[in-house]
């Protein structure tokens, strides 16, 4: 099993009739692999000849060729106006999360990625999707959590879900489980009427948005959290696991080079 990655033998999720099984291989997230490949592009051909300058790779021809698993992760949902982004939504590079709000992975990922969208979302070139993966067997009360981030995220808008899932995660340490007790204190952080919430969790109906989340990131290949997918000129690859900030950075700054020569965050 990945260390970097919260899984289980069997683990029972939100979605029915979907049952999530460890991967008992250490995978190579296939962001790794498509970021060596364009490295090694770069370097064999100035290789040949260093007095002329390395020609743009098209990402999506570096990808194919360094790994045949393209595609059989599933396409991932298209982004829309009804996700949750962070940073510029026609970004370049789009890096679409799959998370458990109770997952201590996660919370060591959250924190990867907002150091991520300070470097690279100001610019415009680098955008964050989130979208909800509760492990139900490992953590209870994170079905309900993400529920309520979209209660926030209707009643309060896209920043306000932000906010919520920031105070979530940056709350608890990272092998503790969320204090319920605070959860109205972080609706109020966020700026959302506390009856209005209550209502809407009441309702019960963003639920419904959760389980979808779910289906789509079973769809996308994701057996355990955080389960990332970076999107790149029509083609996908994998951050799979909690990787650091400079995995991921080294990540971003090989592809930026090759889209537009604009990498210039350390």
């Amino acid at each position: 099993m990945d260390d970097n990655t919260h899984m289980d033998t069997e683990v029972k999720t939100t979605t029915p009739q979907v049952v999530v099984q460890r991967n008992s291989a250490l995978a190579i997230p296939m962001a790794i692999v498509f970021g060596f490949a364009l490295i090694a592009v770069a370097i064999f051909v100035s290789g040949q000849n260093a007095q002329k300058a390395v020609p743009a790779v098209n990402p999506k021809d570096a990808i194919e060729q360094a790994s045949g698993q393209i595609g059989k992760t599933g396409p991932v949902r298209k982004v829309d106006e009804k996700d949750h982004i962070r940073g510029n939504p026609n970004a370049p590079i789009v890096i679409v999360e799959y998370s458990d709000l109770e997952c201590p992975f996660c919370k060591n990922f959250h924190e990867t990625m907002n150091k991520v969208m300070e470097n690279y979302g100001t610019n415009g070139k680098v955008a964050w999707v989130y979208r909800h993966f509760p492990l139900e067997q490992l953590h209870p009360n994170a079905p309900k959590l993400a529920q309520a981030s979209e209660c926030i995220a209707e009643l309060g808008g896209n920043e306000a879900f932000w906010k919520f899932t920031d105070k979530v995660f940056n709350e608890r340490g990272v092998n503790e489980q969320t204090d319920q007790k605070k959860v109205p204190d972080f609706v109020k952080a966020a700026g959302v009427d506390a009856k209005a919430y209550d209502a809407c969790m009441a309702d019960g109906h963003t639920k419904k948005l959760v389980e979808q989340d779910f289906a789509d990131g079973v769809n996308a290949g994701a057996k355990g959290t955080p389960y990332s997918l970076v999107l790149v000129g029509g083609q996908q690859g994998v951050i799979n696991g909690a990787q650091k900030y400079e995995y991921v950075s080294n990540v971003l700054d090989t592809l930026l080079k090759q889209v537009d020569g604009t990498a210039k965050a350390k």
